[in-house]
């Protein structure tokens, strides 16, 4: 199995600055057997002061299990285990969760199929120290790309649904759908995760927009995504027409709120 760039080193200057940041990484499986060993491996190996958890739903292949024996041996790294396939957004919430009640200082989320270099995690981190809110790894700002093997669908899919998410959102981050993400523990608490609706990966995009109306400071670290090595895609039409969706209801309701500010403000002035 290639793993190609991956074996990269992360500066060590900004492995010292992380030195203080208590991080969780928080990893979605299913069907990740063959993947999952060497992302803990690489994570790991990072610095001590970086941990990751698995959050696995019954992954038929025997991911959960895997994950528990690396669990066993090994207290940086923990394991959740769920009933049945629950989807990425609730594997999700459930693990940033997980992290905000143990008192990390940075909890974030990648894939585990190695698309997320864990070499770049260092420079996500690096950035939340420096006071980011959220590290975004960006496939679409200068310095980040794409080393897939994707359909012209596939392609087009990702590049404009960033953008259509980007004009929902309102906002300038270039890769609204990333999940290679390292949130600031205390911004994150401030989220009312029962608001959040999404079941697949417009997840991300509701969590980056929730913390825009927070106020909240957001970074992009540009970043080389690769194509997975093994294993299949989670991505599916269904996944992606929820993803419209939701993206469209999150614009929606960013318009209706900005005007009914605006007509509570209008309203206060013609009082005053």
């Amino acid at each position: 199995m290639r793993i190609g760039p991956l074996h990269s080193h992360a500066d060590p200057l900004e492995v010292i600055l992380l030195s203080s940041m208590k991080t969780l990484m928080v990893v979605p499986t299913y069907n990740e057997a063959e993947n999952l060993p060497i992302l803990a491996r690489l994570v790991l190996a990072l610095g001590e002061d970086i941990s990751m958890l698995c959050v696995d739903d019954a992954s038929p292949d025997g991911t959960g299990d895997l994950a528990q024996g690396i669990a066993d041996t090994n207290p940086r790294f923990h394991v959740v285990h769920r009933t049945g396939k629950r989807g990425y957004s609730a594997a999700s919430k459930e693990g940033l969760l997980w992290g905000l009640e143990r008192d990390y200082d940075i909890v974030g989320t990648m894939d585990a199929d190695l698309s997320h270099d864990p070499a770049t995690l260092p420079k996500l981190i690096a950035a939340v120290a420096e006071g980011a809110d959220l590290a975004i790894g960006s496939r679409y700002v200068e310095g980040g790309a794409l080393h897939v093997d994707w359909n012209a669908f596939r392609r087009a899919v990702s590049e404009m649904g960033s953008r259509y998410a980007r004009a929902m959102v309102g906002t300038e981050t270039n890769d609204c759908t990333s999940g290679f993400r390292c949130y600031r523990a205390s911004t994150l608490r401030q989220v009312a995760f029962q608001g959040i609706h999404s079941e697949g990966y417009s997840f991300l995009i509701e969590m980056l927009a929730a913390l825009i109306d927070h106020g909240a400071t957001v970074v992009e670290v540009p970043i080389v995504y690769e194509d997975r090595q093994a294993g299949r895609s989670k991505i599916s039409r269904r996944i992606i027409f929820e993803a419209l969706l939701q993206t469209t209801r999150v614009g929606v309701s960013r318009v209706l709120g900005e005007r009914h500010r605006n007509r509570e403000e209008y309203l206060k002035a013609t009082r005053d």
